[in-house]
């Protein structure tokens, strides 16, 4: 079984906009990064997965890394972004 590079993949959350080095001006949104699969990133508008070698991470303003769960089951559920 192949090593999982844990920092990566946490780098890498869908959501996240990254510009293709390969074609700069092309930006586009991760939609998962596969642990089992090499390339391992899979972005919302392009059907072939990507290496992050091939992205520049552009904003990471939306991505979601966590869910808050309320205290009571009265308090709305509450989400944090980094």
């Amino acid at each position: 079984m192949p090593q999982i590079d844990w920092e990566e993949a946490f780098e890498y959350l869908p959501g996240l906009v990254v510009e293709l080095k390969s074609s700069p001006g092309v930006f586009d949104a991760i939609a998962a990064y596969d642990l089992t699969m090499v390339p391992p990133i899979w972005l919302e508008n392009d059907p072939r997965p990507r290496y992050p070698h091939e992205l520049q991470v552009v904003s990471r303003e939306k991505v979601q890394a966590c869910e808050i769960l309320p205290q009571s089951a009265n308090s709305e559920r509450q989400e944090c972004c980094i």
